[in-house]
């Protein structure tokens, strides 16, 4: 155990239980994802080999109930997301694709007949799923969606470019969200080898590069009536999924940073300066101490966040509060760790600059910080500023 926990001992916070799915979740981060991620993120590559492995430790979709999946905690799901993240935020972001997103609105929305298809194989990694809102041209805005679904007699042709979407290219399903022709925006269950569907994945990418994002096109991409999710309409529908993402992330980034405190607690005590540890200077354990205290508040807050939403009592400003606060300090976190180690801290020797590149983008995707302030914004003054 590091010195990080020794500090800050979350089994105190959690359930035997939960803290089980922490563990094993550790065991599997450490064990299969940190011997290859430096590997992965330089050759811009996700470990799709390990698709499987997450399924078979069942952590996909496991605060769901039935349908094979283990009914776990919101709390252990965010342990497990911690852990995840603590060795790679792309890899985390693959958890949140097939388990919050794809198999959340499948999950929320969809019929039975789509549930039994679907998710019990998502659940064991058996099929991948992903998440199709974001447009080219919408971004935060996804009001603006552009993508269509027109009735056909008995079939629904959807056209449209989705852009951003985390697995496209490897999915058997997508999840895809587009306006009919009344402008009411439904989500469909779209298996992936449908004739219309083509995804390419966005290589020039300086952050989260062993992780998977695509552009899908669909083009007079072809539906039977019952491909529409019955219970996913109007813009609601996404946005709650959305929400369980956001969730995750309040956690999961408070992975990240502490991996990085991590290895630099271990570096400032055995590199030398001026006759002695760099870890004996005021002004570096000052830094630190503000860098755990940061690390303390954010877990604590995503543990908050966690026992509202196992009460049933989570609103999605709550969420807001989470998502913004703990990705900003983690970023900062990051960033004052890679100042401590110097030079080195630039390099693939220390973890410190691939959390920090990923980081960006975790606080980009699932609503930017401003988005944020702005949903804060209006839940205090009651007057929307979007």
């Amino acid at each position: 155990m590091s010195t990080i926990d020794d500090l800050f001992d979350v089994s105190n916070l959690v359930t035997t239980e939960e803290r089980e799915w922490q563990l094993k979740a550790r065991e599997f981060a450490q064990t299969k994802i940190a011997p290859i991620i430096d590997r992965d993120f330089e050759d811009r590559r996700l470990p799709v080999e390990l698709v499987s492995e997450v399924g078979e430790q069942g952590f996909f979709g496991m605060y769901m109930n039935g349908y094979g999946l283990a009914g776990a905690s919101s709390v252990a799901y965010g342990l497990v997301a911690m852990e995840f993240e603590a060795v790679d935020s792309g890899f985390r972001t693959m958890l949140s694709v097939q388990g919050s997103l794809a198999m959340g609105a499948i999950y929320k929305f969809g019929s039975e007949e789509q549930k039994q298809t679907w998710l019990p194989k998502m659940g064991k990694g058996q099929a991948v799923g992903c998440f199709g809102l974001t447009e080219p041209q919408g971004g935060s805005d996804p009001n603006t969606m552009i993508t269509t679904a027109r009735r056909d007699g008995d079939e629904w042709v959807l056209n449209g470019k989705k852009r951003w979407i985390g697995l496209g290219t490897i999915a058997d399903v997508a999840v895809i969200w587009a306006k009919d022709e009344e402008g009411v925006v439904r989500g469909f269950v779209v298996p992936t080898d449908t004739p219309g569907y083509a995804a390419q994945a966005i290589e020039n990418k300086l952050s989260m590069r062993a992780s998977l994002q695509t552009e899908i096109t669909l083009t007079d991409l072809r539906l039977p009536a019952d491909a529409v999710m019955p219970n996913g309409q109007g813009l609601s529908a996404p946005f709650k999924c959305l929400n369980e993402a956001r969730y995750g992330i309040a956690w999961g980034v408070m992975g990240a940073a502490r991996n990085c405190l991590e290895v630099v607690v271990e570096r400032v005590q055995t590199r030398e300066t001026f006759g002695e540890p760099i870890g004996a200077k005021q002004l570096v354990q000052g830094k630190l101490a503000d860098c755990f205290v940061e690390y303390e508040k954010g877990l604590l807050l995503a543990h908050y966040l966690g026992s509202l939403k196992d009460a049933g009592k989570l609103h999605h400003n709550q969420i807001s509060v989470g998502k913004l606060n703990n990705v900003r300090e983690a970023i900062k976190i990051a960033s004052t760790c890679r100042a401590l180690l110097g030079g080195d801290g630039i390099t693939s020797d220390f973890p410190v600059m691939r959390h920090m590149a990923n980081l960006e983008s975790v606080r980009t995707y699932e609503g930017t910080d401003e988005v944020h302030q702005l949903i804060l914004g209006r839940a205090l003054t009651g007057l929307a500023a979007f």
